[in-house]
């Protein structure tokens, strides 16, 4: 009988911890995270899970200290798995497990390292990202690669709506990869690391959109970060704002320069520097929803950006 360790969390660690138990793989443990007050939990729980399936669960604030280590290495797992955990693993735990330890990453390696990594490849104006299994070692997202599976981003996609098809690439890829992983005959893929990237965890001031960019650039940051991520904030006449959804026009304006928000019938539109159009669909002014109605009465017909 094959056995896993699993740390896991999000929408990622619930499906891939499915895959696992569907497949017949022991499950002697499982590591999450406590859910954060502080943060937007839209996301399933793999604690959830974890119980329902009768599988004991422990939320470490440190999993490489020596008691969680210990009580790792004392159940003897085949493999460890690592889905969407959030703490880096050291050497003293990828060396417990006898067939190895394997992490699956929301980007099509080497590309977009790191964290947030589907947000990122929004911002970045990406037309696909995916899921990327590969073995762990002691850098982040370096291991050989086992599998991926890739997903198209439309031009009008939002972080939830990439986010979700990544899930599903994830689940397809360690479906597809787990019987060989379990038979030995799973071939790990070198990275070529001449095309790898790497990213940060993105903060509120990533969040900030600037004006003077391209409508594109705009564009992509408004959903990357659109709901349940916190949207991208802006001021409009000293009021703080949020732009939480926009499309793409095929119009332009005639105008280059200042970027403002205008009113065009019932619909609100930004021109942006560039000259290129956004409509927008949602915003927020001063904590509330507002329509391109309720904008022409605060502001008038249009108002310029900074």
């Amino acid at each position: 009988m094959t056995s896993a360790v699993v740390f896991a969390y999000h929408n990622v660690g619930v499906r891939c911890l499915s895959v696992l138990l569907d497949q017949g793989v022991t499950v002697p443990l499982v590591i999450t995270h406590n859910d954060d007050p502080q943060e937007n939990v839209w996301f399933e729980s793999v604690a959830k899970l974890s119980r329902l399936h009768r599988i004991p669960v422990i939320t470490p604030d440190d999993p490489n200290a020596p008691e969680v280590v210990e009580r790792i290495a004392a159940t003897q797992p085949d493999f460890l798995f690592s889905f969407y955990y959030r703490l880096m693993l050291q050497s003293t735990l990828l060396n417990i497990p006898r067939l190895g330890a394997f992490n699956m990453h929301g980007s099509l390696l080497p590309k977009y390292r790191g964290r947030a990594p589907v947000n990122w490849a929004i911002v970045k104006g990406e037309k696909e990202t995916g899921a990327t299994l590969h073995q762990m070692v002691e850098k982040p997202d370096a291991g050989g690669i086992v599998d991926q599976q890739a997903i198209p981003i439309l031009e009008n996609d939002i972080a939830l709506g990439v986010f979700h098809k990544v899930t599903l690439a994830a689940e397809m890829t360690l479906h597809s990869a787990l019987p060989k992983l379990i038979d030995g005959s799973a071939k790990l893929i070198p990275q070529d690391t001449t095309q790898s990237s790497y990213y940060g965890g993105r903060k509120p001031a990533d969040g900030v959109i600037d004006w003077r960019e391209s409508a594109t650039n705009i564009h992509n940051l408004i959903r990357a970060v659109a709901p349940p991520y916190p949207g991208a904030s802006t001021t409009i006449a000293g009021q703080p704002a949020r732009i939480l959804r926009t499309l793409r026009e095929k119009q332009q304006t005639a105008k280059k320069g200042n970027a403002y928000l205008y009113v065009d019938g019932n619909i609100l539109l930004a021109s942006c520097a560039d000259g290129g159009v956004l409509r927008i669909v949602a915003m927020e002014l001063d904590g509330d929803i507002i329509s391109a109605e309720v904008f022409r009465r605060r502001f008038g017909v249009s108002v310029t950006l900074a």
